[in-house]
This record gives C-alpha cells, structure tokens and sequence, in this order.
C-alpha cells in the first residue's frame, strides 16, 4: 500500500484526487496539504486526517506527494520531498527555465513524474500528433489552439506547450515557431485543438477533457509508478509503456 500525500486538497484538483484516492485500495491518505492562511487548515477532512500547512510531518509517515499548485509552492515543496528522499508527482504548469533546472537536478536524487498533462487520453494524443507531424508536417501550416476556465493563469497551457515541444523537435524548429492561440472562458476543463492546414483541405485533432477526474485518475496512476522507480525524471509516457 502507497501512503500518499495531496498537496492543495482543497482546491479543484486536489479534492478530487483525495476522492477518487480514497476509493483506491493501493492508497492508504496520509496528509493532506494547503497553503499557511487557508481557512481550512486544522480541520478534519475524514477521520483520522486533518488538513495542514506543515508538510515535513507528513513526509515522515508519506511514500509519495501530489502536487497541482503553483511553480512556486510546488518548488518549496519539491526541496522538503528532496531532504526526507520521498517521490513526487508534478501536475503544476507555468515552471520558468530556472525552475526547470531546479526539478531536474531533484531527479538526481528522487523519484520525480512531471507532466503537464496527466490524462491518459491526452498523453495518447500527443503521440498521434507526433506521427502526424512527420508524415505532413512539412507540407502543411500548423496551429494549436488551447482552450480553458477563466482562472487558469498561465498560457499558452502547460499541454499546448508540450505540443508546441513535439512538433517543433519533429520539424526541426523552435516551439515558438508554432502558432499557438489561448482562449479563456467560462469553465471549460480544456480543450487543444491542433490544426493543419494545407491549400485543398485541413486537417483537425482534438482533445476535450470532460472532466478533472481524468487528469486525477492519471495522477495516482503515476504515483503508483514513482512509487517503485529509482531515482529519475520520469513522464507519462513512462507510466504508460512500463506498467
């Protein structure tokens, strides 16, 4: 059994990993996490697990964090899984180069799953846009378009970037070199829409997440996998072809 620990449980994200987490078998909640100041802190979630601010005692009694936050509360937590040499999965997007290099040199020393997109069905859709890409990509123009909730902060989506990351590898570019427009309204999970373009006909994939739930479910997924893994940085290509 996984004793797991969520990061930002009383957010949309973490509350509903900490759901379907508790209807796991393989997990057995041992901390639940929220940013110092949250209204929350100190009360009992389900028996036997209140929510905290202190991550540290939770990491003493832990086996792996989930972490969908900010690139700055999932750095300090990244440091204190680091220090007690536990696994961590990364669900938050919007990381700068800096941070990146930061995350990095952690999977030097622990199990660490980054992706910015947790969904199986996503994860798949990225390979068929690489495929895509090598078999037209050349002869036909290329655009993505990322569509979420008004309350997501960073765009272009940490997806539409790693579209952008798979493309441009493929056609020997720079990922800024693929067109990409960010839509912002109402509640909209996410949708990515890659577009191409030729002078006859046009070419649309896309993915729509229904709902949250997916990219939850692909979270403790991969928490199962980091788990069990050397230290590494490991993505969901990993979960998906090892287990």
């Amino acid at each position: 059994m996984i004793n797991l620990i969520v990061s930002g449980v009383c957010g949309k994200m973490g509350s509903r990993i900490l759901a379907l987490a508790r209807k796991d078998s393989d997990f057995r909640i041992v901390g639940a996490l929220e940013a110092n100041g949250k209204p929350e802190i100190g009360k009992e979630i389900f028996s036997g697990v209140k929510v905290t601010d202190d991550l540290d005692p939770l990491l003493a009694k832990g086996d792996v964090l989930i972490d969908f936050t900010t690139p700055e509360a999932t750095l300090a937590h990244l440091r204190q899984v680091v220090k007690a040499r536990k696994a961590i999965v990364i669900g938050t997007t919007g990381f700068t180069d800096q941070q990146m290099e930061e995350i990095h040199k952690a999977s030097n020393v622990i199990s660490l799953l980054l992706s910015p997109n947790m969904s199986v069905g996503v994860n798949q859709f990225f390979e068929m846009i690489r495929d895509i890409t090598k078999k037209i990509g050349r002869e036909y123009k290329i655009e993505i378009t990322e569509t979420h909730h008004v309350h997501k902060k960073d765009a272009p989506s940490g997806t539409a970037k790693k579209l952008a990351e798979i493309m441009a590898e493929v056609l020997n570019k720079k990922p800024e070199e693929i067109p990409t427009r960010s839509i912002r309204e109402g509640e909209v999970v996410g949708i990515h829409t890659v577009t191409f373009i030729g002078s006859q006909e046009r070419i649309e994939l896309t993915h729509t997440a229904d709902s949250r739930d997916t990219f939850a479910l692909g979270a403790l997924r991969g928490a199962k996998f980091v788990a069990k893994q050397k230290p590494g940085l490991y993505a969901m290509k990993d979960v998906l072809t090892r287990c």
